[in-house]
C-alpha cells in the first residue's frame, strides 16, 4: 500500500519561496500510469490542485498558477517537490500531497485520489 509524507516548513514569510517535499513509500514515482498531485485547502474554502508531475516526469500546471509553480522530483529519493514562489498570505493553506491514476484538476474531495497524504499545514505571515 502506498503512502505519502507531507513535509515543509509550516512558516513562510510574504515574497519568498515556499518548499514542499512529498517522500513516497511503497511504491515507486516511475511507476506507469500513476500521477503525483499537489492538492491545497485555504482555510474555509474547497480544494484546489495545483499540479502533478507524472511517472514519466512531466508535468502538468494549472494556468492560474503556472507562472509561480514548479514539480520536480528526486527519483533516487521517490520524492517529489513543490516550489511556489512569491507566497501571499493567500497562498496560506493545507498543503497535500496525493496519487491518482489520471489527472483530476477539478478535485473535489481527497478520495477521488487513490492515495493521499494527511497534509501539512503552511502559513504565509510575516
Amino acid at each position: 500500500q502506498v503512502q505519502l509524507q507531507e513535509s515543509g516548513p509550516g512558516l513562510v514569510k510574504p515574497s519568498q519561496t515556499l518548499y514542499l517535499t512529498c517522500t513516497v513509500s511503497g511504491g515507486s514515482i516511475t511507476t506507469y500510469p500513476y500521477y503525483w498531485s499537489w492538492i491545497r485547502q485555504p482555510p474555509g474554502k474547497g480544494l484546489e490542485w495545483m499540479g502533478a508531475i507524472a511517472y514519466s516526469g512531466s508535468t502538468h500546471n494549472v494556468p492560474s498558477l503556472k507562472s509561480r509553480t514548479s514539480i520536480s522530483r528526486d527519483t533516487s529519493k521517490n520524492q517529489f517537490t513543490l516550489q511556489l514562489s512569491s507566497v501571499t498570505p493567500e497562498d496560506t493553506a493545507v498543503y497535500h500531497c496525493a496519487r491518482s491514476s489520471a489527472l483530476i484538476p477539478n478535485v473535489r474531495s481527497l478520495t477521488d485520489f487513490g492515495s493521499w497524504g494527511q497534509g501539512t499545514q503552511v502559513t504565509v505571515s510575516s
